[in-house]
């Protein structure tokens, strides 16, 4: 949607939580549905296309929506999901927050697992029907903004459990679909849901430009033991959000306070560029390897192996 649209118009939420911990930040970045449009990185600018204006008109124009969704047939979940209330959640307290994307959790013992992340609320889910979502759009377009930053306001907090399915790494191929597939889901009753956590919000931001409007979410800002998959659309995204970021934000967008890592440091030879706002690594080397020490590789951060089936010719 675009910045000003009336919060209850028919479309996707994104659901996105960052984790400020001692290895650094991790994103999770996802939507208020356990699926997508589609499956492929490539077709994903033109799809965002179908969402803005007509270019000769310069109207919202539902024929460009429609004309590629038609010609995508893997869309089917997601439109169906869509075009029920679940479209129109009433506020974002009362919907679930989803990964959508299989990701892969890696073990002490460099053990390899599949999960996919579930936020399901607390206070239960609750839509609109399209006559009232239509109606709250003239009444009240922030509807959702408004309720969320009152109901913390007044003391009360906004809570959601985070389960993870689970599915062990050799599972993985012979499984009936494919896993790495965004459009399709893993039935509960093949990978039931694991209880994890809480999420609280207890607490609404001071400014909304400075802890909001430059916030930096992207699925390429992980932590050693969480890693990718072999998902397509996840892969696309591990560029394209930071790219974006960059170009947003500027070159150090992770400099700026609200996406600083505050557990940690980065400690490499990266430096300059517009707005720099530290001190720049100050006299260290900007080389490596170097005779003082500086940025030894962290043996951590290596990504565990990631097994491929090569055909046999």
């Amino acid at each position: 949607m675009e910045k000003g649209s009336a919060d209850t118009e028919r479309d996707p939420r994104g659901f996105a939580v960052k984790f400020y911990t001692e290895e650094g930040n991790y994103d999770f970045v996802g939507n208020n549905t356990p699926v997508f449009f589609i499956r492929d990185p490539i077709k994903f600018p033109d799809f965002i296309h179908t969402q803005k204006r007509n270019p000769q008109t310069n109207l919202k124009d539902a024929n460009m929506f429609w004309d590629f969704l038609s010609r995508h047939p893997e869309s089917v979940h997601q439109v169906t999901i869509l075009f029920s209330n679940r479209g129109t959640p009433d506020g974002y307290r009362h919907m679930n927050g989803y990964g959508s994307h299989t990701f892969k959790w890696v073990n002490e013992k460099g053990e390899a697992f599949f999960i996919k992340y579930h936020f399901k609320t607390d206070v239960g889910i609750k839509n609109l029907t399209g006559d009232e979502a239509t109606k709250l759009k003239a009444d009240d377009p922030d509807h959702a903004t408004r309720d969320l930053f009152e109901h913390i306001a007044s003391g009360k907090k906004a809570t959601w459990t985070l389960y993870v399915q689970v599915m062990p790494e050799a599972e993985a191929q012979n499984y009936k679909w494919n896993i790495f597939d965004v459009t399709k889901v893993w039935p509960h009753k093949d990978y039931p849901l694991h209880e994890v956590g809480k999420l609280v919000l207890d607490r609404n931001p001071e400014n909304y430009f400075a802890e909001v409007e430059q916030v930096a979410f992207s699925p390429a800002h992980m932590v050693p033991g969480i890693e990718t998959s072999a998902d397509k659309m996840l892969q696309g995204r591990l560029f394209s959000y930071s790219d974006t970021h960059r170009h947003r934000l500027g070159a150090n967008y992770q400099q700026i306070p609200i996406n600083c890592p505050y557990m940690t440091r980065v400690n490499n030879a990266m430096r300059d560029g517009f707005a720099v706002v530290n001190n720049n690594l100050g006299s260290k080397p900007n080389y490596e390897p170097n005779m003082y020490n500086e940025y030894l590789p962290d043996k951590k951060a290596a990504e565990c192996p990631f097994k491929v089936n090569l055909p046999l010719f």
